[in-house]
């Protein structure tokens, strides 16, 4: 089961802006993709949140869109930013990336965000969203949702 960003930020609201404003705090973000023999790949990449959808948008024929229109599947990392307090926790989605290829939704996007012509633009359809923090100095909180569940939090010692 798969869901969009709206989908997630109605089920989760108060995660999903903590997740966003955590993504929201660098541009640039790791994508996971799969290679043909199945390996990751991990390339930078800037994301977009507009209109309830998580957007990515890739340069023309790049590895990372290759892979996506082979194989969907992708996690996402938010910048940990410097040093190692990583300000907000650790942030990751998991999901499907999905190609956009209607000229009038890449149109609406090219106007929001100006990007360089051409582009590959895909939607997340998001399949796990975490974030990973230190609660009071002592506790590892792990944050889990997934579609059609609760929000799901362990806490560690």
């Amino acid at each position: 089961m798969t869901v969009n960003w709206a989908a997630f930020t109605a089920a989760e609201p108060r995660f999903a802006r903590t997740v966003e404003e955590r993504f929201g705090a660098f541009t640039h973000h790791v994508l996971a993709t799969l290679r043909r023999d199945g390996t990751p790949r991990t390339t930078g990449l800037e994301v977009r949140f507009l209109g309830g959808e998580l957007w990515l948008g890739m340069m023309p024929d790049s590895r990372k869109a290759l892979d996506l229109r082979r194989d969907p599947r992708f996690a996402l990392q938010a910048n940990p930013g410097e040093g190692q307090s990583m300000g907000g926790g650790d942030v990751r989605v998991g999901g499907r990336a999905i190609e956009v290829e209607d000229p009038g939704q890449k149109a609406a996007y090219s106007e929001e965000v100006e990007p360089p012509e051409p582009f590959h633009l895909f939607r997340a359809e998001l399949t796990e969203v975490v974030r990973t923090s230190v609660e009071d100095g002592k506790y590892l909180v792990v944050q889990i949702w997934k579609p059609g569940e609760p929000l799901h939090t362990v806490r560690r010692t």
